[in-house]
């Protein structure tokens, strides 16, 4: 490396700015595979804490285990073992250092089963195990410790029939007293929910349970549309639907472009609950047969509509780039979790966007009017939270596992900082811009940069223009990509490069399996298609999917970056090609790739400043990535280019900077695709990460500067 950049933590302290505040910023992740080494999946579920909030547990149902994680050191969350169970573990609610956990047992959709656990969390001992007659969903332990809730939800087969309520048997909710042996199991009592939805009230479906200082049970009913409040006793105190809310500017057909312009009239089908106070609870609307509001409300205990989100939630989420456009025919964002806790002084709620990988933070001191204070993000797939409010925690437990980012636990400390989250943002726009899939980027003579997104919104092309002297970064404007006035579609676009004439050229890459080539595009400074160039035959005869990933110009030369090897490359060496707009003509030499450790090794970006040719450099992996760098040639190597057919001369790139410290500086996993990179006039680095998305990702992307050197 030629310099020793500055610090990671200060890199994005220069994104935070200077002012100070309370606010969360994440400090930690654990994957849970930790503590289920030989499971062919985990998955971290519904989290809770002990009293002294040292233990976290949590349900793994996919490996069929209860497992524990030691927070000691909230930093350095650390593997804690796990109880291994018969059937599938679905929540868990913790008092003190007892742990109850709800077992699904069940047989079939038609002959279900469950039991409840009280577990010793510090001996990791069954202490006892009482029978509910039903499968268990949500598990919640009174404030007082003196007994425990289920929703035995029963839940409906999806595949039969049109997948709809009623489906027998139906479910009910539970209460069972505790007890010195952890729970009297004689005591468990049957609530019977039937006769009260206006939906199938025949099935009630229970999905989820919370409970105030009073000993209230507050019982969603999500299928059937419909909320019941529940004294301790069993007495049913008051029944109510969950209503519809109309939305306006909604997203709703998944065709890879965002347009929010439709209006959609839909039942709420709430999942999570949560009581804020004594007379008060949220509930996240995440849908299921015939909903979802994409936000979130709050009741009163009497059936009052205090509160309700509309578009808000979501339009704050579209404009931190982390709309799921492939979800936007079903329930968008999908609030699915709600959870209270203290902090400051502060009542807090924190709102979890499962298929957006967000939490929202509400200040709902005043329960009319909450006020979104923050918005964090998580791993894939949010599902349950824990606040720990002794020690200034918000933990996620998020469910998704797959072969790049595993499931795991995310630590959130509330501290007396600038937020770190969002690094880019479209708000304040005159009007809403959804963004995603940021790829290359070039830095404007003004200080400003535009980037491209890729093929995931390939019928909508855009080029983004970010003004980077705010904290975060804030696109101010979305250049529609056009040909003859239509949206250029099936564009992969990957770099982009200033013509000097207030246009651009832009690399996209070409998928011949879909008769897509690669090419080199001129766009005009309103979006325009003016031209293109198309590859030769030399280069498409030998062309691979893994093509154009970055383009620069310095005078008449185009350079462009080709990711990986060629079928006429040498192993581990990919193509920098140039084209001479004067001459037409097309040049070659080879970059040499740092072998691959797992997966392969690619080139993703190419930026000329100075006297240099910069590059970033990548492998495909997320939390065992050893090769995320920026590297450089003089510029006066890539006078050793040679026409198509010679043998092409290698380059000898030199390491500016390594940029893994930086992709952990957030507290989460190392992000796959670090792709974009802009330079400023004083040698200010840029760096943007593509979010794919939000498909399969958790839709973070970072955004940020690393000083001159």
């Amino acid at each position: 490396m030629i310099a020793r950049l500055m610090t990671a933590t200060s890199a994005i302290a220069l994104m935070a700015g200077t002012a100070t505040a309370e606010n969360f910023n994440r400090i930690a992740s654990f994957m849970v595979a930790e503590n289920a080494p030989d499971a062919e999946e985990s998955s971290a579920e519904i989290i809770a804490a002990t009293a002294d909030g040292m233990t976290l547990v949590y349900t793994d149902s996919p490996a069929g285990i209860v497992g524990f994680i030691d927070l000691s050191d909230p930093s350095a969350p650390a593997a804690a073992g796990a109880i291994v169970l018969n059937g599938e573990p679905t929540s868990v609610s913790v008092m003190g250092n007892t742990a109850y956990v709800g077992e699904n047992t069940s047989e079939s959709y038609t002959q279900p089963s469950g039991v409840l656990h009280a577990i010793d969390v510090q001996g990791r001992d069954v202490l006892a195990t009482c029978d509910l007659g039903g499968q268990p969903d949500s598990v919640a332990v009174s404030p007082d410790g003196s007994f425990v809730a289920v929703a035995i939800e029963n839940e409906r087969d999806e595949d039969l029939g049109d997948g709809r309520v009623g489906q027998m048997p139906a479910g009910y909710l539970t209460i069972t007293q505790t007890s010195d042996a952890g729970l009297d199991c004689a005591s468990t009592m049957m609530v019977d929910l039937t006769g009260l939805a206006d939906v199938a009230p025949e099935d009630p479906e229970p999905e989820f349970v919370s409970i105030n200082g009073e000993g209230e049970i507050v019982v969603t009913l999500q299928e059937n549309n419909h909320i019941v409040v529940v004294a301790p006793a069993g007495e049913v105190l008051n029944h109510f639907s969950a209503g519809e809310v109309t939305l306006e500017g909604v997203d709703t057909t998944e065709e890879g472009a965002l347009v929010f312009e439709d209006t959609i009239t839909v039942v709420r089908e709430p999942d999570a609950v949560t009581w804020i106070d004594n007379t008060h609870f949220a509930t996240a609307n995440e849908g299921d047969m015939d909903g979802g509001s994409r936000g979130w409300t709050i009741f009163s205990q009497d059936g009052e509509v205090v509160f309700d989100a509309g578009m808000s939630f979501e339009r704050a989420i579209i404009e931190i780039g982390h709309y799921p456009e492939e979800r936007s025919g079903n329930k968008g964002v999908e609030p699915e979790s709600v959870t209270f806790g203290s902090f400051g002084g502060t009542p807090m709620l924190f709102v979890g966007a499962e298929r957006s990988s967000i939490v929202g933070v509400y200040d709902v001191s005043d329960p009319a009017n909450p006020v979104l204070t923050q918005l964090l993000p998580s791993g894939i797939g949010p599902e349950g939270y824990a606040v720990i409010e002794d020690r200034g925690l918000l933990i996620s437990a998020n469910e998704t596992d797959d072969a790049g980012p595993r499931a795991h636990v995310m630590v959130f400390e509330f501290q007396d900082a600038p937020a770190v989250y969002p690094h880019l943002t479209s708000a304040g726009a005159d009007e809403l811009i959804g963004w995603g899939a940021i790829s290359g980027q070039v830095m404007a003579e003004d200080g400003t940069i535009f980037a491209v997104s890729d093929s995931f919104y390939g019928m909508q092309p855009t080029i983004f223009h970010i003004d980077v002297s705010e904290t975060p970064a804030r696109i101010v404007d979305a250049i529609r990509i056009t040909r003859e006035g239509q949206p250029a579609q099936l564009m992969d676009m990957e770099g982009i490069a200033l013509d000097g004439n207030g246009g651009f050229w832009i690399a996209s890459e070409g998928r011949s399996d879909r008769l897509v080539p690669h090419a080199i595009y001129h766009v005009g400074g309103d979006g325009a298609l003016a031209d293109y160039i198309p590859l030769p035959d030399a280069l498409l005869a030998v062309e691979r999917r893994f093509g154009f990933e970055g383009i620069t110009r310095v005078g008449d030369m185009l350079y462009v970056a080709v990711q990986r090897e060629w079928r006429d490359d040498p192993e581990g060496h990919a193509k920098v090609l140039g084209y001479n707009l004067e001459t037409g003509e097309w040049s070659v030499i080879h970059y040499p790739l740092t072998p691959a450790e797992t997966g392969w090794v690619g080139l993703s970006e190419i930026v000329a400043h100075g006297e240099h040719i910069y590059f970033i450099e990548r492998d495909n992996q997320f939390g065992n990535a050893a090769t995320k760098r920026i590297t450089r040639v003089p510029m006066t190597a890539m006078d050793g280019m040679v026409a198509l057919g010679e043998t092409p001369a290698v380059l000898d790139p030199e390491e500016v900077v390594d940029l893994l410290p930086y992709l952990t500086s957030t507290g989460g996993y190392i992000l796959d695709k670090v792709e974009g990179l802009a330079i400023a006039e004083d040698g200010t680095m840029w760096v943007s990460t593509d979010n794919d998305g939000v498909d399969d990702h958790s839709g973070e992307t970072m955004f940020f500067a690393i000083p001159p050197m």
